[in-house]
């Protein structure tokens, strides 16, 4: 690579790196054979909905801190600044509406998978199509994430490519399909402990190298690597307050609202408090994983200045520059590098078994169980465990593809992106209203969908075809940080051109990637009610009780009942739980053939049914006094989404 030799790893790294996956397999192996011993499709793919919040929110924060996020943020705040930072702003109200909007709808219907809430509140073919383009989506996920941190840990060290590819898709693979969801979810916990020590290690080694943080941040200031708050309007502008901070939540509700592998979380825990006090523990965690990519990012320009390692081409991409600075930092000492590498993996392998876990869940529960009622618990806990097996090989098999696709990473990735949005959408064109039909649904689907690969392929190739070659910048292969649906990280504008203003479609092409996510969405949201009130909108009584959240009902409180009523926004959310033991369980085994909940669910449903009655009193109180003030949030966010 260049003029540098490559850096070595020492026997110290390797073993470092050997400890982290036998510990991750380790807890696997004990929860394959304690407890229920995975027995069951409830504990299997649910974790008995036992867990408490601490596991959840841990999990829920790695599950989206990728390696590829480790490596994103660093590069992204060397070379542009500091101004990504601000993407912590849209933290705040993209995990509020998660925790007030999306984790009661879905608790209270005690669903498995999130699509199950589709056929509940449009029909089957909905929830079909939601779960295929679900699966679609992390199938060419999980490849991408597994490949990309090897490939550049080869580039840079030597460290065998395949090797690291093969150790962490069989790990992975071994502990998710003996242990489980509890097995992914405490192996997520200690691997977001590997990920901090790993990040911290690098910063504190690397600001005392440099003269302490003063110092680096004396020289970021110098460098004008520290931005201000750009309020600049234009959604051309690849990151600005209002790309981040509005944008981001959309990401973000993406990430936390609708994902399968997210749900499943809130759905293993114990109470529907605990599900979202962990939406609120992981917002403060998410700002310091934020801080640290970014300090890191400072550190690096400490060391480097203007002249960088890309530029002397000791390194070809900028994912490849975070872990020539790691290796550069830690040559005389044993062990660090190791410990950041592991990091780097343990990002990767939370990723991917959160993947693994969430499409054997999907598999089973809607496109297996519907078709085959009567199957008994045995034999669909083993099937699970065989899909998330099956699941653990197509990602080996995609860790190939992706390898021959070289430049197409970034493709991959962008379809990533383009799927989280019209998913959101169509969820949301469930929840918020009413009259939205199972016709208007699908159709918004695939507008939706259609948009985002029209806009996504086609900024794609104008930025293949662009006049100019690309500088070495613009050439990072990866997404920043929540790269679960943020899109490629490519820079339209560098700040040493500046290029005239895009018009027609080629303004629509160079969109920020920020807005890919609202932009999508609010075209599903769009066509499905143009759709729906075409051919028929719902009817209050056709509505499943429990499907819907009454934003409108309460913002249109000063019409009268009746018209109220003709716009089907009556029904509050606080009547659900009362509802729960009753209709929605019945509603859920008729349709799904008892894949809402496993039989043994039914016998302790009645033991606790009196002690629910106190509690669902209690919490209906509660409910009340909170949704006054979530659906205005909810307002706001709908308003910037039209």
């Amino acid at each position: 690579m260049g003029e540098v030799v490559q850096m070595h790893f020492t026997t110290v790294d390797y073993v470092i790196f050997a400890l982290l996956l036998v510990a991750s397999a380790g807890i696997g192996l004990f929860y394959a054979f304690s407890g229920g011993r995975q027995r069951t499709t409830q504990e299997f793919l649910m974790a008995d909905r036992s867990m408490s919040c601490l596991p959840v929110s841990l999990s829920l924060l790695a599950t989206f801190q990728s390696a590829v996020a480790i490596l994103g943020a660093p590069s992204e705040v060397y070379t542009f600044g500091t101004q990504y930072w601000f993407l912590g702003c849209s933290y705040f109200l993209g995990l509020l509406i998660p925790a007030h909007v999306f984790i009661p709808v879905f608790y209270r219907l005690r669903l498995s998978s999130a699509y199950e809430y589709l056929e509940l509140r449009f029909n089957k073919t909905v929830r079909i199509c939601g779960t295929v383009t679900f699966i679609f989506q992390m199938i060419i996920y999980m490849g991408v994430v597994l490949y990309a941190p090897a490939l550049a840990l080869n580039a840079v060290t030597g460290f065998d490519l395949w090797g690291a590819v093969l150790a962490m898709g069989l790990v992975c693979t071994l502990y998710t399909t003996l242990g489980g969801l509890k097995a992914v979810m405490w192996t997520d916990v200690f691997q977001t402990v590997v990920m901090f020590a790993g990040q911290l290690a690098v910063i504190v080694v690397g600001a005392s190298q440099a003269g302490g943080i003063a110092e680096v941040w004396r020289i970021a200031v110098n460098g004008s690597r520290i931005a201000g708050l750009d309020l600049n309007p234009d959604p051309l502008e690849r990151h600005t307050f209002w790309t981040l901070g509005v944008g981001g939540i959309f990401l973000m509700l993406a990430l936390y609202g609708v994902n399968q592998a997210q749900v499943q979380r809130y759905l293993s825990s114990r109470t529907e408090k605990e599900a979202i006090m962990s939406c609120y523990v992981v917002f403060p965690c998410q700002q310091i994983v934020l801080s640290l990519g970014c300090l890191m990012g400072l550190v690096m320009f400490a060391r480097y200045g203007e002249d960088s390692p890309l530029d002397k081409g000791y390194v070809q991409t900028n994912d490849q520059m975070v872990l020539y600075f790691v290796m550069d930092v830690f040559k005389d000492l044993p062990g660090l590098a190791g410990l950041f590498v592991a990091c780097l993996f343990s990002g990767a392998l939370s990723t991917i078994s959160s993947a693994f876990n969430s499409l054997a869940t999907v598999t089973m529960e809607d496109l297996i169980k519907p078709h085959f009622p009567n199957m008994s618990e045995a034999k669909a806990t083993l099937l699970s465990k065989g899909l998330a097996l099956s699941y653990g090989l197509v990602c080996l098999a995609m860790a190939y593809l992706a390898s021959l696709m070289g430049s197409v990473l970034q493709a991959a990735f962008s379809i990533f992106g383009m799927v989280g949005g019209p998913l959101l959408g169509l969820f949301c064109l469930g929840m918020f209203f009413p009259w939205a039909n199972p016709i208007g649904a699908v159709v918004g689907l695939v507008a939706g969908l259609a948009m985002a690969f029209w806009v996504g392929i086609g900024s794609f190739v104008m930025r293949m075809s662009g006049p100019a070659p690309l500088p070495p910048l613009n050439s990072t292969a990866l997404p920043l940080f929540d790269n679960m649906t943020t899109t490629v990280m490519t820079t339209l504008a560098t700040a040493a051109t500046a290029k005239p203003r895009p018009t027609g479609l080629d303004a629509l092409y160079s969109l920020s990637y920020m807005w890919y996510s609202a932009h999508n969405s609010a075209t599903v949201v769009v066509v499905g009610l143009i759709v729906s009130l075409l051919t028929g909108p719902m009817k209050e009584k056709e509505l499943t009780p429990g499907t819907v959240f009454p934003v409108l009902g309460t913002l249109l409180f000063f019409l009268p009942e009746r018209y109220r009523e003709k716009l089907c926004c009556v029904t509050p959310l606080a009547q659900k739980p009362k509802l729960t033991n009753a209709q929605p369980y019945q509603m859920a085994q008729k349709d799904t053939n008892g894949a809402a909940y496993c039989k043994e669910d039914t016998v302790t449903e009645d033991k606790e049914t009196e002690s629910d009655r106190a509690q669902t009193e209690e919490e209906d109180l509660e409910t009340r006094i909170v949704l006054p003030s979530c659906q205005l949030s909810d307002h706001t966010v709908q308003e910037t989404a039209l």
